[in-house]
């Protein structure tokens, strides 16, 4: 079995009174490819959030590798190791595609093979073709694609993918799966945050589920799917 890459012991996090995230402990092996679900307003992104150093101050302890990351601003975790997508791509409008991929490279300290390393990345994600086109002129799942890329671009150990397939069509799901698991067979491991369910268990090889902003099942996605407090989770019952 591979090593723990990362780790998450006792998470919480409070907005003001509201308890939106409670004492959550998670391990990520590396090369693993998790799936990350619950009802809308669960804790996934606010987990996310933590993790990825978008919210600083929180209860428990993060560790990528071993290595702490209380204190880090996000752009240091993803030096680390650690690279996000957003549900929503946030692209340089004014950039073209390539440049948008060359902007991470830039900030850090890889000027040099900046370009080189940007059309790599473009290439993983089926995009080097579209390297001089402008984000506004890419389609829904081109514009997932290159979100992907920009996140790879400092070759993550751990790459969230924060419900990369919303508001895709069956055939554009599939399309991003398939590049989700080509990563993940180069090595990176992969936390999936998605409601599309065939999407998460056609790539996840173990589901943690959060009801509530705490932990209530962890384990093989059809035992974890076939429990009774995930299925009243689901069908409303709690």
């Amino acid at each position: 079995m591979s090593e723990v890459l990362l780790r998450a012991q006792g998470v919480g996090k409070r907005f003001g009174g509201f308890v939106a995230l409670q004492d959550v402990d998670i391990e990520l092996r590396a090369g693993e490819r998790l799936g990350l679900i619950g009802p809308n307003g669960s804790g996934k992104s606010t987990f996310v959030n933590c993790i990825s150093g978008d919210f600083a101050q929180h209860d428990g302890t993060v560790t990528l590798d071993g290595h702490a990351l209380a204190g880090l601003k996000p752009h240091r975790r993803a030096r680390l190791g650690l690279a996000r997508t957003f549900q929503l791509p946030q692209p340089f409008a004014s950039l073209s595609v390539l440049e948008n991929v060359r902007v991470p490279l830039l900030f850090s300290g890889d000027a040099a093979r900046a370009t080189q390393r940007g059309m790599e990345c473009l290439e993983q994600v089926e995009m080097a073709a579209k390297a001089a086109m402008l984000p506004r002129e890419l389609t829904q799942v081109e514009q997932r694609r290159l979100e992907l890329a920009r996140a790879l671009a400092l070759n993550p150990r751990v790459l969230i993918a924060d419900e990369a397939m919303a508001g895709l069509s069956n055939s554009e799901v599939d399309q991003i799966i398939e590049l989700l698991l080509r990563l993940n067979a180069a090595g990176t491991a992969v936390i999936m945050i998605e409601h599309i369910m065939r999407a998460v268990t056609a790539f996840a090889e173990r589901l943690v589920v959060f009801v509530a902003g705490r932990k209530i099942a962890d384990g093989e996605p059809r035992a974890v799917l076939g429990m009774q407090e995930v299925e009243d989770a689901y069908l409303g019952r709690q």
